[in-house]
């Protein structure tokens, strides 16, 4: 839902500690791609095909800007003092990959949440990007079921939505084909445990404060949970979701006419006998998650991905691991992150570093469908003026002319401001684009100054027939 800004700023100061979760993006739009509504421009970049071209639906053929004219075009947007004095920008054209603003891109700076490009990039090279996530029941002890966690934080309490990101899997659905099943065994009552062993690890980082998960800028990481339950500011998820779990499938399996006693959580990361499998939902595919991750900037999803990463890698569920194997898949791209230094794979903890040019690096391997799932999520990131974490940006005053013409990554904390992602100029041509500002002035009152002095550059960007 629309949240204001003015109002999530002052939560911000009221919490305190390390400000925060990335507070302007962590709100979702009210507009969903489910069924895309119309743009308010043309040229909008279409949803990506698995094929390994450029983004489609442009005019390949229109000419490209030259460095000099993008230069002197963008060039006050830039020296706006709302930026601070360290601001690291990456501009390159979308077809060639061929550089054409490049400003101190090398220095490491705070990528805020900009780096979950780098986790999306990572997850999608290690695992198959169409692959889905098991959540299945299983007989375990005489007279016991075991729901079996298998990384779906988003399970419908209802009956799923085979056409949804959130949601895709019902836990309806699996008391429907568990419920059969036992009845078909004559059993009506049991007893219902929760198998919570699966990348079981750590729920929330040492560098994240607690007062952003009371505030409902995050939540813990966890391996199942419920659609619905994700954190929004102002409205903060359960601090136990499998728990929200275990007692959503009891009661859709009491309206199917079995009786299932909850068992203790204290035996919930015990082993389980490999008994019969009674029923089991799949989720959305990876790269649907992960698309759905960045255009909310979920921390938290994008954490829970880099850890099954990791765990699917052979390395510990931590946050150190997924960071980590972020780090190794992303060179294992061909991308060198020189100076760069993960400690999340969401960027939400303090003391990360990062070069501006790692992020052009990242955008570039997907405009140039090198990587073909990374080049749909790309496709799929907020679209200036319409949804997700850009859906009350682009709307009013020069900064317009980029609405629906822009798809970013947005990333903010206290004294942070950036976009990465792709611009569409006057010409027809897509430009790639990532600027990092992360000595902002002004604490937490200097966010929105230094956020529209960023819509202003991506603006310029769009009306910049600079070739």
């Amino acid at each position: 839902m629309r949240r204001a800004i003015a109002g999530g700023l002052a939560v911000v100061v009221l919490a305190g500690g390390y400000v925060v979760a990335d507070v302007v993006d962590l709100v979702p739009g009210v507009l969903t791609r489910d069924v895309p509504p119309p743009v308010p421009a043309p040229g909008v970049l279409p949803a990506a095909t698995a094929t390994a071209a450029p983004l489609g639906g442009l005019a390949h053929s229109a000419e490209e800007p030259t460095a000099a004219g993008l230069s002197a075009h963008v060039g006050a947007a830039l020296a706006s003092p709302a930026l601070g004095s360290s601001v690291g920008v990456d501009v390159r054209d979308g077809l060639t990959g061929r550089s054409l603003l490049a400003r101190d891109v090398q220095a490491p700076r705070t990528p805020a949440s900009t780096a979950k490009l780098l986790a999306a990039a990572a997850v999608l090279a290690a695992m198959n990007p169409r692959a889905t996530l098991t959540t299945k029941v299983v007989r375990g002890a005489a007279g016991e079921v075991v729901l079996v966690a298998g990384g779906d934080t988003m399970l419908a309490p209802g009956r799923g939505r085979p056409a949804a990101t959130e949601g895709r899997a019902g836990l309806a659905d699996l008391a429907a084909q568990t419920a059969a099943r036992l009845k078909a065994a004559g059993t009506t009552s049991v007893r219902l445990r929760l198998d919570t062993r699966y990348a079981a690890g750590e729920p929330y980082a040492p560098g994240w404060n607690q007062a952003d998960v009371s505030a409902g800028y995050t939540q813990g990481v966890f391996m199942v949970g419920l659609a619905g339950q994700r954190p929004h500011p102002f409205k903060p998820s359960p601090r136990d979701p499998p728990r929200a779990v275990a007692l959503a499938f009891q009661k859709a399996l009491a309206a199917r006419g079995i009786t299932a006693q909850l068992e203790e959580e204290a035996g919930w990361g015990e082993p389980v006998a490999a008994g019969e499998v009674l029923g089991k939902v799949e989720s959305a595919p990876l790269v649907d998650i992960l698309s759905l991750a960045l255009d909310d900037s979920d921390n938290a999803l994008t954490e829970n991905l880099a850890r099954q990463m990791a765990v699917h890698l052979k390395k510990p569920a931590t946050f150190a691991a997924a960071a980590q194997a972020v780090r190794e898949q992303v060179q294992g791209l061909g991308i060198e992150l020189g100076s760069a230094h993960l400690v999340d794979a969401s960027g939400l903890s303090a003391g990360q570093r990062l070069p501006v040019r790692v992020l052009g690096d990242i955008l570039a391997l997907a405009t140039g469908g090198r990587l073909p799932a990374l080049r749909s999520v790309v496709a799929d990131l907020p679209v200036a003026g319409l949804d997700g974490t850009l859906h009350d940006r682009f709307l009013t005053g020069p900064t317009h002319e980029a609405a629906g013409l822009a798809r970013a990554k947005t990333g903010t904390l206290t004294g942070v401001s950036a976009l990465a992602g792709t611009v569409v100029d006057a010409s027809g041509r897509l430009l790639s684009f990532a600027v990092v500002a992360d000595s902002v002035p002004g604490g937490p009152a200097g966010t929105l100054p230094a956020r529209a002095a960023l819509d202003r550059f991506v603006a310029a960007l769009a009306t910049c027939g600079c070739g």
